[in-house]
């Protein structure tokens, strides 16, 4: 892509969503969004493809009902209230609608068909883009506006998309689907606790977007987009393996790793709040989850793919890819978890 455009598209890509995470006025907000939406839709489409173009309207579709459906609860907000202030939502209807359009652009239950595909489609770059900046501006909007929501919708969806995470990712082969419905078990942990924490929501979220990014770039860097393409990695980089290993222990939430901490934060508020049957159901669900992050882990660094012996020392001949930003992303994969009570002070 042209390096001109390219920087005009990121630009407008930064800008909606810093727009709409500052913005307490609904219809600025709403340009954010629709700002985001423009921006990343040349991303999907790059590389030219009838299945990227597929994606690419998936992604416009399923966006554009969920602005208009946000369009007309704050219409009718504003004629109940007067208003267009986000924090001030007086009208149920309008309240619910919200909801929604919320629910659909994190991709969470029962909206989440797009997502798996739409991550599918694209690119690995433009996949991680998708999946982590992508979900800022929307969790904006759903902190600002929780105080005026119906609290069951949201828990009763929050669990469904843990649960929807888990079984959908079980008999998935594509790397890029599985950190897809990956994203929809983490979007429903954080939408669980945000009615009770919104702190530790903002944890997780800085968490999940640190695994996610991580895994990305070591996919990248092995040139990865299938479980099957993972058995070779130990012919190809035996250090990115053992980190990918570590990672993605991490991001199944095994102790004594970063991943748990967000886990072990959201079981303890829930219990504080008097709710024992929710967190049990969802660190039930999150075994799921730990099942296919295990098969991978498996895949990459517990097996070797048969080979011959020449094979097997490619490594040490064929130049890889580097990045700067592995290193620090990796530590804080794998070593943030003594933090975790100096976290629960700060609360």
């Amino acid at each position: 892509m042209n390096p001109l455009a390219m920087s005009m598209i990121m630009f407008t890509l930064l800008s909606g969503s810093m727009l709409t995470m500052f913005s307490s006025h609904w219809l600025t907000a709403w340009l954010g969004l629709e700002m985001n939406l423009f921006a990343i839709i040349p991303l999907i489409i790059n590389p030219h493809t009838p299945r990227s173009i597929e994606g690419a309207t998936k992604y416009f579709l399923m966006q554009a009902l969920a602005s208009m459906i946000l369009m007309m609860a704050i219409m009718l907000n504003f004629m109940k209230s007067g208003q267009l202030s986000i924090m001030n939502i007086t009208d149920p209807l309008a309240s619910f609608l919200i909801t929604l359009a919320i629910l659909t652009k994190l991709g969470m239950t029962p909206f989440h068909f797009w997502v798996p595909e739409v991550v599918q489609s694209t690119t690995l770059t433009t996949g991680a883009i998708l999946l982590t900046w992508q979900k800022l501006a929307p969790l904006a909007i759903l902190y600002q506006i929780i105080p005026s929501i119906d609290h069951n919708i949201l828990l009763s969806c929050a669990i469904a998309s843990i649960m929807v995470g888990g079984w959908g990712g079980l008999n998935q082969t594509q790397l890029r689907k599985i950190m897809a419905y990956s994203s929809i078990a983490h979007m429903g942990w954080m939408s669980a606790i945000i009615i009770y924490n919104p702190m530790i929501t903002l944890f997780n979220l800085m968490l999940y977007i640190t695994l996610t990014l991580t895994l990305f770039i070591l996919f990248i860097l092995n040139r990865s987009s299938t479980l099957i393409s993972l058995a070779t990695s130990w012919n190809k980089a035996p250090i990115l393996t053992v980190t990918a290993l570590v990672t993605l222990t991490s991001t199944g939430g095994l102790p004594p790793l970063s991943g748990f901490a967000p886990k072990w934060l959201i079981i303890q508020e829930l219990t504080k709040n008097e709710n024992l049957i929710i967190p049990l159901t969802m660190a039930m669900l999150s075994l799921l989850n730990l099942y296919f992050y295990m098969r991978l882990a498996y895949s990459t660094a517990l097996t070797m793919f048969p080979s011959s012996n020449n094979t097997k020392l490619d490594w040490l001949y064929t130049k890889r890819m580097h990045s700067m930003t592995l290193s620090p992303l990796i530590i804080m994969s794998s070593l943030l978890l003594p933090l975790t009570p100096m976290l629960l002070f700060l609360e």
